[in-house]
């Protein structure tokens, strides 16, 4: 038996482009014929690379979490004052999802469109979520030994609050007009945490 034709497309590039079509349409939105048009790719390519439709959005789920809580870490860890860093961040997607067309977080529009019930799902977002979570657990803990932050300050709890902010922030920025609420929450968050 002769060995089949090597793959003639990049499977990372391919990934992402899923990504994209799920990130704008959700996973039951999203059509069989738009995932392979922007992928690129033949039927027989997508099931054979990447299994069904289910299957290839949990690998489009994790390919995103991975990409940005690694964007996160690379942010956060940036030389310089922790606390600096993590301001910076928040007024960058401030700025980001108050754009016109802005999509915002992937996992978050999913975690309102998907069956509750899909355990594999529900697992990848919650993993995401806590690393982003540890991610300024870890930002906020060292903060703190530069005394830029009270030692009284809870790092894990000031970290929920910023999760529960930023998801709200990329959702809302989706449907907002003007960037008033979100300058607004941002600035609340940087006093907050400034002032802790």
């Amino acid at each position: 038996m002769t060995r089949g034709p090597d793959k003639q497309f990049d499977t990372e590039v391919a990934l992402s482009k899923a990504m994209e079509v799920f990130w704008a349409h959700g996973y039951e939105a999203a059509s069989l014929s738009q995932l392979l048009k922007n992928m690129g790719i033949g039927k027989k390519s997508l099931y054979d690379t990447f299994g069904n439709k289910e299957s290839l959005f949990l690998k489009a789920l994790d390919y995103y979490a991975r990409t940005t809580i690694r964007d996160i870490r690379h942010h956060l860890d940036a030389d310089g004052s922790p606390l600096t860093n993590l301001k910076q961040l928040l007024r960058e997607w401030q700025q980001m999802h108050s754009q016109p067309g802005s999509s915002g977080c992937m996992l978050g529009t999913n975690i309102a469109d998907f069956n509750t019930d899909d355990e594999a799902i529900a697992s990848i977002m919650r993993v995401y979520l806590q690393q982003v979570e540890d991610a300024f657990t870890a930002t906020l803990k060292r903060a703190q030994a530069a005394g830029e932050l009270s030692i009284d300050a809870s790092p894990r709890n000031l970290a929920r609050l910023l999760l529960c902010t930023t998801q709200g922030m990329a959702l809302l920025g989706r449907v907002m007009d003007n960037d008033t609420t979100l300058e607004g929450a941002v600035s609340a968050i940087i006093s907050l945490v400034g002032d802790s």
